[in-house]
């Protein structure tokens, strides 16, 4: 089993940052053209939007230092409405290409700010015009957001992605079906043609990996249930993965999640697991947003 790691942000259009997509879910933002890269720092004052992070509970306002997406770092700092706040920085005017360096810098404030704070996060390339159009946005949504942050209060997102040999796995189900291992022998042992046997075998694998896969994953769920709040089953990308989930949990349970994460990897020796966070709860929240980006504003 591989140690727990930080995930490495996938470039997507579409991506929420977060998916977690099925890798993710976030307060959602309109869509976005092809772009240039920003620095707030050389663009004119009036150029200005504003670039949000992440929605958190704030009853004033809050700096966060230079950490923020553009060329130059930029200062991180809150638009606050009532006790909610929205975490941005100051921007161009313009929609953010998603390099992984940009990604990485959109992720890189969430998680300085989830140390401290509950987050919403939101979507990569979330530019407002003004700051009221923000303020315009917390008053909009606050019921909301204010719901969201309550049910989230202290809690984290874990990944967990778990691969197998699907060759080694076949070599397993062989050696304990008998019909499957009766099978391919007299396979072996034709002089003649072996078609019809041979698609019979594969059926036979097929269902018999796919009964396996299920197996695994169902008894994964099932020793992590009594550790986590909730999770998320996320459709498996490619043939090796079995398994691509996301789990809620208390932060007072991280400990206790994390060692029953490494003693289940330790019985399935026959696979892999990937393990990541903590990380916002991106799988956990889906608030749409009905107001306008600044890049498609009037």
């Amino acid at each position: 089993m591989k140690a727990r790691t930080k995930r490495q942000p996938r470039p997507a259009a579409a991506r929420r940052p977060g998916p977690p997509t099925d890798d993710g879910a976030t307060a959602a933002a309109p869509r976005r053209a092809p772009a240039r890269p920003a620095d707030a720092a050389r663009a004119p004052a009036d150029a200005l939007g504003k670039y949000v992070y992440c929605v958190i509970n704030a009853s004033s306002a809050l700096r966060f230092g230079p950490i923020g997406i553009g060329v130059r770092p930029a200062e991180v700092h809150t638009v606050n409405y009532k006790d909610i706040a929205a975490v941005v920085s100051d921007t161009p005017i313009e929609v953010y290409d998603p390099t992984r360096e940009n990604v990485l810098a959109h992720e890189r404030v969430n998680e300085f700010v989830m140390r401290s704070h509950t987050v919403i996060p939101m979507s990569f390339g979330t530019v407002f015009k003004t700051r009221e159009d923000i303020v315009e946005l917390l008053r909009g949504a606050y019921d909301a957001f204010h719901d969201v942050l309550t049910k989230m209060q202290d809690k984290l997102e874990f990944g967990l992605k778990v691969l197998w040999d699907r060759d080694v796995m076949i070599r397993e189900i062989e050696r304990e079906d008998e019909d499957i291992r009766r099978l391919k022998n007299e396979i072996a042992s034709q002089k003649g043609s072996t078609y019809f046997a041979r698609v019979q075998y594969g059926r036979l694998v097929d269902a018999a990996l796919s009964a396996l896969s299920e197996r695994y994953v169902a008894d994964i769920f099932s020793q992590l249930r009594d550790v986590c709040v909730a999770s998320r089953a996320n459709k498996p990308i490619g043939d090796k993965m079995i398994m691509n989930a996301a789990f809620l949990v208390a932060r007072d349970q991280e400990p206790a999640f994390d060692a029953r994460v490494k003693k289940i990897g330790a019985r399935y020796d026959k696979l892999t697991f990937k393990y990541t966070g903590p990380w916002p709860p991106y799988n956990f929240v889906n608030i749409r947003l009905k107001l306008e980006r600044a890049t498609e504003a009037k």
